[in-house]
């Protein structure tokens, strides 16, 4: 098999994951038994006809998984320089430029939706170039030089600039509305339940990921911008009795 057509059943198969749909459900859907369909994903022996069957129950067609496989993660970096995060935690503007280019914006959407003038846009897109965050191309298209989901440094310039406004900002909400989500729920857990319960939010970040990789291919006025904040540490809820020190 060609290395494209590795890559095409990999974005297949981040797809079908991402759905939520397993080797099962989907050898039902195709009214086939689970070991033909493992059988066809391990040899990678799909017909045209099949991957256009597969494409069509996820809702997806073949022109948007070969751009999904085009989108696909490689090695490229995910921590930065702290030159370059130092650059970025200094110039809002140039940190929200990039945050918008790493989730598939184009750069005339970008400068529509805001307003940005084209020296405006060049003069962003030269210092993301110079820092090596981008390569800059003719008509001003773009190619990635660290991958989307970069891992702010702890304690780092950008968490040190923004994480605690971050925070008050994403909680400065009531969480009634549609697509808002809060809940808070506190237990007594055994070290293995902790573990378990570690492993399952990894999952929930892993899939939040994937999602977004898959959404990279749709406009942007198809698509809104959501926030995820998971987290989970010994805690009690002791407002009114408190243990003694050292407990």
């Amino acid at each position: 098999m060609t290395n494209q057509t590795s890559q095409l059943i990999a974005a297949l198969k981040r797809c079908l994951k991402a759905k939520g749909i397993s080797y099962r459900q989907l050898a039902v859907l195709l009214n086939l038994s689970e070991a033909s369909v493992k059988r066809i994903f391990a040899r990678q022996s799909f017909t045209l006809d099949r991957l256009e069957q597969i494409c069509r129950l996820l809702d997806t067609s073949l022109y948007e998984l070969a751009k999904m496989s085009a989108l696909a993660k490689t090695s490229l970096p995910r921590q930065l320089s702290l030159v370059q995060e130092q650059v970025l935690a200094n110039d809002p503007t140039l940190l929200t430029y990039l945050y918008l280019l790493l989730n598939g914006w184009q750069t005339e959407d970008i400068n529509s939706r805001y307003q940005l003038d084209k020296l405006k846009s060049i003069r962003l897109l030269a210092e993301l170039d110079r820092l090596k965050l981008i390569e800059l191309q003719p008509a001003n298209k773009v190619r990635l030089l660290v991958a989307r989901d970069i891992q702010w440094r702890t304690n780092g310039p950008i968490r040190r600039r923004y994480e605690q406004q971050v925070k008050m900002t994403f909680m400065a909400d009531s969480f009634t509305a549609p697509e808002h989500w809060l809940r808070l729920e506190t237990a007594e857990l055994s070290n293995a339940s902790i573990s378990i319960l570690q492993r399952r939010l990894n999952q929930l970040t892993e899939q939040f990921a994937e999602l977004a990789e898959l959404d990279l291919t749709t406009g942007p006025t198809d698509k809104k911008g959501m926030g995820l904040m998971i987290a989970l540490r010994p805690w009690v809820f002791d407002m009114v009795l408190t243990p003694p020190a050292g407990d």
